[in-house]
């Protein structure tokens, strides 16, 4: 990320951090598309489908997660007139999160002599979750980085990318 020298260089980062995470789920999301593509072509086992599985849907959790409980809350506070924002975002993450549990529930299929019906649902699943994760994103990112990287304090000492770290090492 870069050497901070002092306590607003850390804060003027976390929206560019939120960027960083947004490019990363992208990426994870891509990659997942592509294992569950090569399962459905007789390539990837399902052991470790559903491992990347659970683990994507893990991340973008604690993703939405941080954000609900500490970065939303702050902006809320300091910039009152995205309060709007930050409710249609957080209902999106309720409809991600809807999303992701079906995708778990799929994902019990695999492996079970009928994988590929299970996987053709995981597919059309993600297919509709990089859609709306991709308009969320873009949302998110033209409406709230700006206040991000204005906040005063960083909330509840949470940092954004720690998100990517945890889950790279879990990976």
């Amino acid at each position: 990320m870069g050497t901070f020298t002092g306590p607003n260089d850390r804060l003027a980062a976390f929206g560019n951090q939120l960027i960083a995470v947004h490019l990363w789920l992208r990426e994870e999301l891509a990659r997942l598309a592509d294992d569950v593509d090569a399962f459905l072509e007789g390539g990837e086992r399902p052991r470790e489908l559903r491992a990347h599985c659970l683990t994507f849907c893990s991340a973008v959790r604690r993703h939405h997660t941080e954000e609900d409980d500490s970065a939303f809350p702050a902006l809320a506070e300091q910039f009152p007139e995205l309060r709007p924002v930050l409710e249609e975002l957080e209902n999106d993450h309720h409809t991600v999160a809807d999303i992701l549990r079906r995708i778990e529930e799929l994902l019990g299929g695999l492996g079970t002599g009928e994988g590929a019906l299970p996987a053709q649902e995981v597919r059309k699943e993600l297919d509709g979750l990089a859609a709306l994760l991709e308009s969320h994103f873009v949302y998110e990112e033209k409406k709230i980085v700006a206040a991000l990287n204005d906040l005063s304090e960083l909330p509840g000492g949470v940092v954004l990318q720690d998100v990517i770290q945890d889950v790279a090492e879990q990976d």
